[in-house]
């Protein structure tokens, strides 16, 4: 399989744009480029505008202001060109027909479109070729989706919450397809609330809260940008939690039984603070906060903000 994607250039564009509900802004003043061959995770809490953004970038939406172009063109454009393959949560697929004819359907639709059989073998499904869509578990149904999303020869593949039900070997099988596409060039851009697959799968993170863009880089660059480290260790004696909670440069702490676990904005002066209570702490461990927390940090810090 080859693709019409070129190794320079942008993909697609977000370029000032607000779209309100209700005068609620679920994307303010959104600014970004996607390039060839990216591999894109957008992370965000509920109500941060992913969903929004999604819908602006396969045209079923449209901007207040700013400007949303795809390829150089509108996003209506681009998917009539069959540059655009999409695979969101909402929609219904059709029930009464065979996964085959579903994807042979699509297959027939797409401007440039693969062969069904090698779009089944891909998406893991030529086993259920025969099966009624209506009879589909949610893990195959979403397995479907990502076949109608790739059964043609599209250079930006859009997908939203994409292994939402699949067991561990399916999700796994999913994003090695995935990073095949990646690797022949094509754009994946997708939207997940699994931090870890975001981690260990995108190129580059975007993270967006109340539908501004907080934060925009790799994955190690995102953790970075939330400052805190991780501290964890044991006390062999009573918990003191009031005295932890007065170390410095804390941002969090947890406490379970004698297990304490710490976020510090600087973890050398709370280990020294540590020891300076005359606590001797077991098993301490130092690390930089994963993708996960950092995510929670970031945002936490934005509320703190604008609250």
């Amino acid at each position: 399989m080859t693709t019409t994607a070129t190794a320079t250039g942008t993909v697609a564009g977000f370029d000032q744009v607000i779209k309100s509900y209700a005068g609620v802004r679920a994307v303010d003043g959104l600014t970004l480029e996607l390039h060839p061959g990216e591999t894109v995770a957008l992370l965000g809490p509920n109500g941060a505008g992913k969903s929004t953004t999604l819908d602006l970038l396969l045209g079923l939406k449209h901007a207040d202001s700013g400007s949303v172009r795809v390829f150089g063109t509108s996003p209506r454009e681009a998917i009539v060109a069959g540059r655009v393959g999409a695979m969101l949560q909402s929609g219904g697929l059709m029930d009464e027909v065979t996964v085959g004819e579903l994807v042979k359907l699509a297959c027939d639709l797409h401007p440039k479109p693969y062969r069904a059989a090698d779009v089944l073998a891909r998406a893991g499904i030529t086993q259920l070729a025969d099966r009624r869509v209506g009879k589909l578990s949610g893990g195959q149904e979403q397995r479907v989706r990502f076949a109608l999303a790739t059964a043609g020869d599209s250079d930006l593949i859009v997908l939203d919450e994409p292994t939402t039900g699949m067991d561990v070997s399916a999700r796994q099988a999913f994003w090695a397809t995935m990073r095949e596409q990646a690797d022949q060039g094509r754009t994946v851009l997708f939207a997940t609330h699994y931090l870890e697959e975001a981690d260990a799968i995108a190129d580059r993170v975007l993270v967006l809260h109340r539908g501004r863009l907080l934060a925009d880089g790799t994955a190690a660059e995102i953790k970075a940008k939330a400052g805190a480290r991780r501290i964890a260790f044991d006390l062999a004696g009573p918990v003191d939690e009031a005295a932890l909670r007065a170390l410095p440069f804390l941002t969090s702490i947890d406490v379970s039984g004698h297990t304490v676990r710490i976020q510090s904005a600087d973890a050398d002066a709370t280990v020294h603070a540590l020891y300076g209570l005359g606590l001797h702490p077991r098993n301490l461990e130092v690390a930089g906060l994963g993708l996960e927390q950092a995510f929670v940090a970031i945002t936490a810090a934005e509320e703190a903000r604008t609250a």
